[in-house]
């Protein structure tokens, strides 16, 4: 499978958030986190997330097919990058293709000094990701509700 990225514009917002609320339902319905979960989101959302001056959302393509989207902001420090969303078709995930995207994403700054990102400290398999990627847990954590927590994670770049 080939997995490339490519920049969002304002006239992927509708392709994106369909498949933001298809790969974040399961999460929600498990966890029931109704007020920040991306499957809760509008399109509007996602629509500003893209014109974002400070933030460029990718489009994850699997043989010219859109099957997720990565953003990346960096607000006050470029040097220093935030991974927020990424997501993944269901009938994508568990093979590679967020890895891919990730190291992809990641080679688009080489001046990042660092990357941070957080996750649902639950979802077992996404935490398995970023440490298999060189990302460490900070010892930050955020209780979403009784059922869920995120937890942060960094990565240092050499």
């Amino acid at each position: 499978m080939n997995i490339r990225l490519e920049k969002a514009v304002s006239k992927d917002a509708y392709s994106i958030f369909n498949i933001q609320v298809e790969a974040f339902t399961p999460l929600l319905h498990k966890y029931h986190d109704y007020q920040t979960s991306p499957a809760n989101e509008s399109v509007d959302r996602v629509l500003k997330r893209i014109e974002h001056p400070s933030g460029i959302y990718f489009k994850i393509m699997a043989d010219d097919l859109l099957v997720g989207a990565i953003r990346v902001v960096w607000n006050d420090t470029p040097s220093a990058p935030w991974i927020s969303p990424i997501f993944i078709l269901p009938t994508y995930q568990g093979k590679g293709v967020a890895q891919a995207a990730m190291k992809l994403v990641e080679a688009q700054f080489p001046q990042a000094t660092s990357w941070e990102l957080a996750t649902i400290q639950e979802e077992v398999g996404n935490c398995y990701l970023y440490e298999k990627l060189g990302y460490v847990k900070t010892g930050q954590t955020k209780p979403l509700n009784d059922l869920a927590t995120l937890i942060f994670y960094k990565r240092e770049c050499s």
